[in-house]
């Protein structure tokens, strides 16, 4: 027990920010409310930031309000040194509420939900459901449209399963999903739910109530303390209301939903903050955080990896340090850019003790291990000879465990925002990532002394980083 006692404090500290951010909305509003508290701007991507950096600074900005940049400048920075990045992401896989969410069948009220990425679907089968997300509301007062976090924390919905009794042996032998008509959650009976509806309907029902489950609206217009026609659309997902916890007999494990990839999400954030306190005073470059939306989907969006929001932001703090930025020099930016690096962060795949095969003996990383190095010869991580040096290095120095992880010849292989971003701006990255198990179920399971070592390696790389690559040649 005492072995794991040294790492409780964070991870109960992880629990709850897993909890709480049961969505990318609430995921990025949660890690800004730390950024805040430790003095970081807000910046508004529709102004310049020219005249609005200093040297020593820290900020951030939003986009789409679920992706989010921070970044905190080295009082020695001058314009055209480096960016120290850490990438990752804040969705995770779920069920997401249709535009017309209104589906009654057979006496039951349900939900018209659409899988969002690549789930474990039958996980999600018979836990306790409760619904958040993004509302945008109607203020009459002034005419505009404002945008609003709403989570319904109690067990409103249910996925069931189909008793056994009524399956065939085909059909118990292997539990096949299908994802349009087995997935809808049931919220409640027609005999009780459709005189609440009616007393909706009859007071003068709105567009919006005739695609909507009124009694989902007249829940969300209940928490956010409006009325329904206030309502303009809302994007709202499912998630498992059962908070994270510390599990195993020695309390050695973090069982939470959206671990993938919420624990990067909560080690960057901290690292960031922690570099940001004690880390500027000595640092030249720019220390910078992105967390994307939409990798579970791809990446290829307005607001995802394969957008302009990473190069947008190393060319706009690069710019706004430069007495004409307008003027930017593009041998400037491609000399920062060779001096800047990515670590492309999103959970790895530990060994399963009841699934080894699975894993090339060489490379099956363990929980509590430490952070692994990810490596594909075919690019499906950007991992390379010199990339994984600079990582080994920086784990060296700061006393740190590392380990490697190489699909198996015979095995389908991930990917990352790592080639994607390293296509789309030109700077060195390398793939990285906690150990876990159970990646993408609706409940996922890590090591909390792998948090703890995310951590370290995080801090010191935005500590370390300068020094070590200063002496590589070429």
């Amino acid at each position: 027990m005492a072995e794991f006692s040294v790492y409780e404090e964070l991870a109960e500290k992880a629990c709850k920010f897993l909890s709480d951010s049961t969505d990318p909305f609430h995921a990025v509003d949660n890690s800004v409310a730390k950024l805040e508290a430790a003095g970081f701007v807000r910046l508004r991507k529709r102004e310049p930031f020219a005249g609005k950096l200093v040297p020593g600074g820290k900020y951030y900005y939003t986009v789409n309000h679920s992706t989010l940049v921070a970044f905190a400048v080295g009082s020695k920075y001058v314009a055209g040194n480096g960016f120290k990045i850490i990438g990752g992401h804040t969705d995770s896989p779920n069920l997401k509420v249709k535009p017309v969410s209104k589906k009654t069948q057979h006496g039951f009220v349900q939900l018209g939900v659409e899988c969002y990425g690549g789930g474990l679907w039958h996980t999600w089968f018979d836990r306790d459901l409760g619904l958040s997300g993004r509302v945008l509301v109607r203020n009459k007062a002034n005419d505009k449209i404002q945008q609003k976090l709403v989570k319904l924390s109690d067990p409103i919905a249910r996925v069931s399963t189909l008793c056994i009794h009524l399956q065939t042996p085909e059909e118990r032998k292997q539990f096949k999903v299908n994802k349009e008509t087995h997935t809808a959650p049931i919220i409640g009976t027609k005999t009780l739910l459709e005189r609440g509806a009616q007393e909706q309907i009859s007071g003068g029902g709105t567009d919006r109530e005739e695609i909507q489950e009124p009694l989902l609206m007249k829940a969300v217009a209940k928490q956010l303390d409006i009325s329904i026609d206030d309502i303009a659309e809302f994007e709202l997902n499912l998630f498992d209301v059962q908070p994270a916890a510390l599990g195993g007999i020695n309390k050695e494990f973090l069982y939470s939903a959206r671990l993938d990839n919420l624990a990067t999400v909560f080690c960057a954030t901290e690292a960031l903050i922690a570099h940001s306190i004690s880390g500027l005073e000595d640092d030249a470059d720019i220390s910078l955080i992105t967390m994307f939306d939409h990798e579970e989907i791809g990446s290829q969006s307005h607001h995802g990896a394969g957008s302009p929001v990473m190069d947008e932001a190393v060319r706009r703090i690069l710019s706004a340090f430069i007495d004409r930025p307008e003027l930017l020099n593009p041998d400037l930016y491609s000399s920062c850019k060779r001096k800047s690096f990515i670590f492309s962060v999103d959970m790895a795949h530990s060994i399963h003790p009841n699934y080894a095969s699975k894993h090339e003996p060489s490379h099956a990383p363990v929980l509590n291990r430490g952070v692994v190095i990810k490596t594909n010869s075919n690019q499906r991580y950007t991992t390379n000879c010199v990339t994984g040096f600079i990582v080994r290095e920086i784990a060296r120095k700061a006393d740190l465990p590392i380990q490697e992880f190489v699909v198996k010849n015979d095995c389908p292989c991930g990917s990352t925002i790592g080639p994607i971003v390293s296509t789309r701006v030109g700077i060195r990255t390398v793939d990285i990532g906690m150990p876990q198990l159970s990646m993408h179920s609706c409940r996922e399971v890590m090591g909390i002394a792998d948090l703890t070592y995310g951590l370290e390696l995080f801090k010191a790389f935005l500590a370390n980083f300068r020094s070590i690559d200063d002496q590589l040649e070429g």
